[in-house]
């Protein structure tokens, strides 16, 4: 029986549950639908219960790796360089610096991603650093139309999703573990992967998951730095619905990397979450 309670509960969570419903479930039902059809002689969705789309997934076997490759490289080199941001933020600046130095780490968000990775083309282009290069005799430098540069143009645009979760969960640390693991003889290094690192795992993971899960629908970045050489699945996409027009294999790609990407994120949270608590076990 429905208890006031239960009523309330449902009545506050009913706007999201439609929201999701509508704008999540229902379009990637449609899409499903789409994936399964064929397309008609002058582009678009013809109604058909085929799965040739999925047979032909290889053909973009390109735009997967390269997606496959740089996102989880662009995500990792993120962690590598906002860990011992958010690090130093939480637990060695003072909270009068500390209000500054976060919101210097925002204040990027405030300008356009375009009008950012259009500086980088500059940065990165003839005239920016090369020509740079060419002046102390390195001739030749080639930046732009490169992963590298792709990669570059990732790690700019999504660092500060990655520094917030891990700091917002290194803020909430009890420094008095820390201060039981120095006194009881642990070194700074064993203290930081016994203690530290367990306990702030989960925003480590949050911000994995975060910034993966937009890389791997990510078409600016590829599309301007990389220069229609580096190709991602969601500059595929755009290729497939808006210029060839062949519905139903964009839709497949789409599912395709739905599912590839809830599978892969799901394992990854599982084990996270299991070693973050084994370790949070061992500590008590």
């Amino acid at each position: 029986m429905m208890t006031r309670r239960h009523w309330v509960t449902a009545g506050l969570l009913a706007p999201a549950g439609l929201w999701l419903f509508f704008f999540l479930v229902l379009p990637f039902l449609a899409i499903l639908v789409f994936s399964l059809g064929e397309r008609a002689e002058a582009g678009g969705y013809q109604p058909a219960l085929t799965l040739a789309n999925y047979l032909n997934l290889p053909a973009r076997a390109a735009a997967f790796w390269n997606t496959l490759i740089l996102a989880p490289a662009g995500a990792l080199a993120c962690l590598v360089i906002a860990y011992p941001a958010a690090w130093f933020l939480a637990l060695r600046v003072s909270e009068k610096r500390r209000l500054l130095l976060v919101s210097l780490i925002i204040v990027p968000f405030w300008t356009s991603m375009l009008v950012r990775t259009y500086a980088w083309m500059y940065l990165l282009g003839a005239r920016g650093l090369p020509q740079l290069a060419e002046v102390i005799g390195i001739e030749g430098l080639r930046l732009i139309n490169t992963p590298g540069a792709v990669l570059l143009g990732i790690v700019y645009g999504y660092l500060p999703l990655m520094i917030m979760p891990i700091y917002v969960s290194l803020e909430k640390l009890d420094r008095r573990l820390l201060e039981a693991s120095a006194d009881l003889g642990a070194r700074p290094v064993s203290t930081f992967l016994t203690v530290t690192l367990p306990l702030s795992l989960p925003g480590v993971m949050t911000g994995l998951a975060l910034v993966s899960i937009l890389l791997l629908g990510e078409y600016l970045i590829p599309q301007m730095l990389g220069g229609g050489k580096v190709y991602f699945i969601g500059n595929a996409l755009v290729d497939l619905f808006l210029q060839s027009r062949n519905w139903p294999f964009g839709s497949a790609i789409a599912v395709s990397l739905v599912v590839a990407v809830v599978i892969v994120l799901g394992l990854a949270m599982r084990i996270a979450w299991k070693v973050a608590g084994t370790r949070q076990m061992d500590l008590m």
